[in-house]
């Protein structure tokens, strides 16, 4: 299924004309997840590729995440994923609790860039049902950042919070 991310009211984007989501399960207990994002790709900041590895810190430049909430439960893993094929994934115990690494297998990011588009396809594991909050952070080459979200709480962008995690993964 493929939905339409939105940004937040307070920053938005220049550069980015939108951002689609494609959620589809793969294989039993994997998510298959497609970030196309269209606008002008030299007007964001692209970290050139790295080698595939676990990075913290990957929020503070452009930026793809998905946060997978297993129902019922506060419980909830967070997946980072940069265009550089970097990844991070950590997992919280309730809004924003005890966070920590997530023990999983290296993620494989795979990262096609054009004038005009980013496409970025990611598998990650997700048992159902759960629910799922799907957000982006872009970095602008003049500085400022817009986040992108399936859904944004009132006030400051949260992607952590509750009212992000608008996608029913149903089992």
């Amino acid at each position: 299924m493929r939905r339409l991310l939105t940004d937040h009211p307070d920053f938005p984007s220049r550069a980015v004309c939108g951002i689609e989501i494609e959620i589809a399960r793969s294989a039993p207990g994997v998510l298959s997840l497609t970030y196309i994002v269209t606008g002008n790709m030299s007007a964001i900041v692209l970290p050139p590729k790295a080698p595939p590895r676990r990075t913290d810190e990957l929020w503070r430049a452009t930026c793809l995440e998905a946060f997978v909430r297993p129902e019922p439960g506060e419980a909830y893993a967070e997946f980072n994923f940069a265009p550089s094929t970097q990844w991070a994934a950590y997992c919280f115990t309730g809004y924003r609790a005890d966070m920590a690494p997530l023990e999983t297998a290296p993620l494989e990011i795979d990262v096609h860039t054009a004038a005009k588009s980013l496409e970025l396809r990611v598998a990650i594991p997700a048992a159902a049902p759960a629910r799922l909050a799907v957000s982006a952070i872009i970095e602008e080459t003049s500085g400022a950042k817009s986040y992108w979200a399936l859904a944004h709480p009132p006030g400051r962008p949260d992607f952590h919070h509750a009212a992000g995690f608008a996608y029913e993964l149903l089992a």
